[in-house]
């Protein structure tokens, strides 16, 4: 890919993120408000018309169908970045179970079964007689069939890194 295509396919990513950042200003707010305002302040003028009335409903109809995508954008983008913070701190400790790296492509009824694993380990540790004992969630799921959690690309090796 040449570098003028590559700057030009950003251009979109670099102007989505540019109106995210706009839209969840207080500049953004004030300008909302602003827009409100003038509308209502205009009603007398246009005799509370039903045009006038269309205005803003045609307004706000459009900007929420446009905002809805770039909310979800945003939400997508901070979820992964979430998930990959969570998938380093997972590989990088020696004593977590690899099997949670990609735990977040799990189905519900494969996550429901995690909840309980997890739900009977912190049972089992609160009827410990020793609070500082270890428990692990495989010790408790022995007889139970774990969901196969899909693997990333990424390898994770001894030391507890990613390598790809």
């Amino acid at each position: 890919m040449s570098e003028e295509s590559s700057r030009s396919s950003h251009i979109p990513e670099r102007l989505a993120r540019a109106l995210t950042d706009f839209t969840g200003s207080t500049a953004a707010f004030f300008l909302a408000c602003l827009t409100v305002l003038a509308w209502a302040v205009t009603g007398p003028m246009f005799g509370y018309s039903e045009n006038w009335q269309l205005v803003i409903n045609t307004g706000t109809t459009i900007v929420t169908f446009l905002m809805v995508f770039l909310i979800q954008r945003a939400q997508n983008k901070d979820s992964l970045a979430i998930h990959l913070k969570l998938d380093e701190l997972v590989a990088a400790h020696s004593g977590a179970s690899n099997r949670l790296v990609s735990v977040e492509e799990l189905s519900e009824h494969d996550l429901e079964v995690l909840r309980r694993d997890y739900r009977r380990l912190v049972e089992a540790a609160a009827s410990d007689a020793d609070r500082r004992s270890p428990h692990s969630v495989e010790e408790h799921t022995a007889n139970d069939a774990l969901p196969a959690v899909p693997l990333r690309p990424a390898l994770v090796t001894k030391r507890g890194r990613h390598d790809t």
